[in-house]
């Protein structure tokens, strides 16, 4: 066995880590992912337990620049629905809604300019956070009451017809992370060393995490590292098994198997985020900070196929939105009474958006689909 180890400051010794430091000495070490589970989804200490307010200090995602996101995103469910034929009841189901501002942007738009769509529409805002489901009542209220969305912590058990879709939820799943040996595929583990957190590697404690890599034709190097999205796989599984008809439409960053696992990536692709920085302190603050890492789409394909998912297509989000905002030359970026000022802001938020130096290039939209042959979406179309 291995180890390493970094001592932290006095502030960064959270009552989370006190948690979980007692079990490492009672139950010795734990898979990474456990580790990270705690730090995001802990009831009372975990990142994502806390006020919503607090990420702004870390991060921001696409639908806090500017509402055309999810505007443009609203476009292309109209357009699924249109792909399925019209049905009667379209449901979208956000995967991951936080407290809801994706969802108001995607409602407000299609109840204003896509009516027919907006008829046929039925909202699942699917959020395992308390707290943040709590928070929904500020951003959706008015659809909620109006019984147009549901508030809920887990996917429904059935959709007959519709979109399960999700922004920057896969990237914060707990993985486990491993690293290649002379010995071979050997797993990080989180253990103790002088009274805080010391990595530890030993076999991996699972045969799934090498079929993971196995089956996405991966070799390690002599210490590479990567991290292996097992929950990642599940999710996707149980989407494609609940959706009867429709698609399923991931937003975030990552990369095929063949980009992910190469030797650009030799550690992996694990940071943390906190005040606007990323770092590999994974252990420095546990539940104060971010944990993420890259999707794998080649996973998403693989394993989405074990439950009849079939690959629709992936483009980056530059592609995506260019193609769904240039048919109306993208008038949605712009309220109706701005003036010359408030659209010119408008447009800069959009360029943060789709150039590659933003989020355009860092940003990928994985989209797949079941009980349809070949569909052709606008938001895959080439520019």
């Amino acid at each position: 066995m291995a180890a390493g180890f970094s001592l932290p400051s006095a502030l960064e010794r959270t009552p989370l880590a006190e948690i979980l430091l007692d079990r490492i000495r009672s139950e010795g070490p734990i898979p990474f992912s456990e580790y990270m589970r705690a730090c995001l989804y802990h009831p009372e200490h975990g990142y994502y337990a806390r006020a919503e307010a607090r990420r702004f200090a870390d991060y921001y995602t696409s639908p806090d620049v500017h509402p055309v996101f999810g505007r443009l995103v609203a476009r292309q469910l109209a357009e699924m629905w249109e792909r399925l034929g019209q049905p009667g009841e379209f449901m979208a189901v956000e995967g991951g809604a936080g407290a809801g501002r994706l969802a108001g942007h995607i409602l407000d738009f299609a109840e204003r300019e896509l009516p027919e769509f907006f008829s046929a529409l039925r909202y699942a805002a699917v959020e395992s956070s308390a707290a943040r489901r709590a928070m929904q009542a500020e951003t959706i209220g008015r659809h909620l009451g109006a019984g147009r969305v549901e508030s809920r912590a887990d996917l429904p058990e059935r959709i007959p017809a519709g979109c399960v879709f999700s922004n920057e939820l896969l990237d914060a799943m707990p993985v486990d992370r491993v690293v290649g040996s002379a010995e071979g595929l050997r797993e990080v583990f989180v253990g103790e060393r002088e009274r805080w957190f010391a990595e530890v590697t030993a076999l991996p404690h699972s045969p799934h995490i090498a079929d993971y890599f196995a089956r996405q034709g991966v070799r390690f190097a002599e210490g590479q590292q990567a991290e292996a999205a097992l929950e990642v796989c599940d999710w996707i599984q149980e989407a494609g098994r609940r959706l009867e008809r429709g698609f399923v439409m991931t937003i975030d960053y990552g990369h095929e198997a063949p980009e992910l696992y190469n030797a650009r990536h030799m550690r992996g692709s694990l940071v943390a985020y906190r005040d606007h920085r990323v770092s590999e302190q994974f252990y420095a603050a546990p539940g104060l900070q971010d944990l993420t890492a890259h999707v794998s789409f080649t996973a998403l394909d693989l394993w989405g196929r074990d439950a009849g998912l079939e690959r629709t297509g992936l483009a980056s989000q530059t592609r995506f939105l260019l193609a769904l905002g240039r048919a109306n030359e993208f008038a949605d970026v712009y309220d109706e009474g701005q003036t010359e000022t408030e659209r010119m802001r408008a447009r800069l938020k959009l360029k943060t958006l789709i150039y590659p130096e933003g989020m355009g290039e860092t940003f990928q939209v994985f989209i797949q689909h079941k009980g349809l042959a070949a569909p052709v979406l606008r938001g895959l179309s080439e520019l």
